[in-house]
């Protein structure tokens, strides 16, 4: 699978822009702010129906403009995939394969993998567990439909029990048979959730040590354990123990909603103890198993998007990551880079080519 071509219209910072891609590397360079990132902002748009950086659809339109559009040619199984998204102010966002728009966005994602590693993934590491829990929910959702589905569906049912909390915290009144229902479709959709997370890092967590341990050298002992109140009780068992913490507190507080990755270096917390060296190759590692385990399970391999990545990595790690891309473990890879010069030489080194595209102002031309 490839991406053959990228179309813009009032998207970000760009007016209008048609790019042509090769199947192996795209670079984009130019200056800071001159809207590479951008550009594979709209390539994550087309793969998983939404920004990267920013949730807010209505955020992309270019300032004073009225809708933005994104659309891109996909070759998948030698056959052409036409992908668009578009978006008018005040409207609901259109997506469309093949001109035929998507009953629901959710039947798309999945359908064409994608892996970004960006400086703004640190926010893995130093920010709460919803971050870490967002990154397991990305790559399960992108290898089974039913597991988005059922995630919508929790998260309908915890918003539903958290209102009667509240509502018994003002009326005094519980209403057990409601509280009874609601409980039972809670654990229901829970337990298949906590199923397949617990699956998931089954598979997950040997790629990750394959590939920390390459970036470093085995320089320095880490590891990633998923941490879930069910593991140790029934979630039944869970919500009838904490039912009187819940009404004081007027929400749930047992669940997946609660689950976490930990992150530990030679048995520390990775956030407090470990140098920015050890979080940038972890989260690379992170990244890498993520791609993987998308390709194992697809078997094909997905889009690699490398935000700013040779700037935040010393000169070990950046010929460790190239080496990978050597040996042609990765498909097509687009990356951004401030220093053509850098870029036309890392690729020179491994003697891999490279397609390169200057970006100036929310204009792209080939370099």
């Amino acid at each position: 699978m490839w991406l053959k071509n990228l179309t813009l219209l009032n998207f970000k910072n760009y007016n209008a822009a048609d790019l042509k891609f090769s199947n192996t590397v795209n670079a984009f360079v130019g200056n800071n702010g001159a809207g590479k990132t951008n550009l594979l902002d709209a390539i994550h748009y087309l793969c998983l129906c939404k920004s990267y950086f920013n949730p807010i659809d209505s955020q992309q339109i270019k300032t004073g403009e009225d809708l933005f559009l994104v659309q891109g040619d996909f070759d998948k199984d030698e056959k052409n995939e036409k992908i668009s998204c578009g978006l008018k102010r005040n409207q609901k966002k259109s997506f469309k394969r093949n001109k035929k728009e998507y009953d629901k966005l959710a039947d798309h994602v999945g359908l064409f993998p994608v892996v970004m590693i960006s400086p703004y993934d640190i926010n893995i590491i130093m920010d709460g567990s919803e971050e870490r829990r967002r990154f397991i929910d990305n790559v399960i959702s992108q290898t089974d439909s039913r597991y988005l589905d059922e995630l919508i569906v929790y998260n309908k049912h915890l918003l539903n029990r958290n209102s009667l909390l509240k509502q018994v915290a003002a009326t005094k009144t519980l209403d057990v048979t409601l509280l009874q229902i609601l409980d039972e479709q809670l654990v229901a959709s829970g337990n298949i959730i906590f199923q397949k997370r617990k699956e998931f890092l089954l598979d997950f967590i040997p790629l990750f040590d394959q590939h920390y341990r390459f970036l470093t050298n085995e320089a320095e002992q880490v590891s990633l354990t998923y941490q879930s109140q069910l593991s140790d009780q029934s979630f039944e068992t869970l919500l009838t123990q904490s039912i009187e913490k819940d009404r004081i507190l007027e929400r749930t507080t047992v669940g997946i909603h609660k689950d976490e990755l930990q992150f530990e270096i030679a048995g520390l917390p990775l956030k407090k103890f470990g140098s920015q060296g050890q979080q940038k190759s972890f989260l690379i590692a992170l990244k890498l198993a993520q791609y993987s385990y998308l390709q194992k399970f697809k078997n094909f391999k997905p889009l690699l998007l490398l935000d700013d990545i040779f700037d935040k990595l010393d000169q070990h790690r950046i010929h460790k990551l190239m080496e990978m891309v050597s040996h042609h473990d990765f498909g097509q890879i687009f990356i951004t880079d401030t220093d053509k010069k850098r870029v036309k030489a890392v690729f020179d080194e491994i003697n891999v080519d490279v397609d390169l595209f200057d970006v100036s102002e929310g204009s792209v031309l080939d370099a």
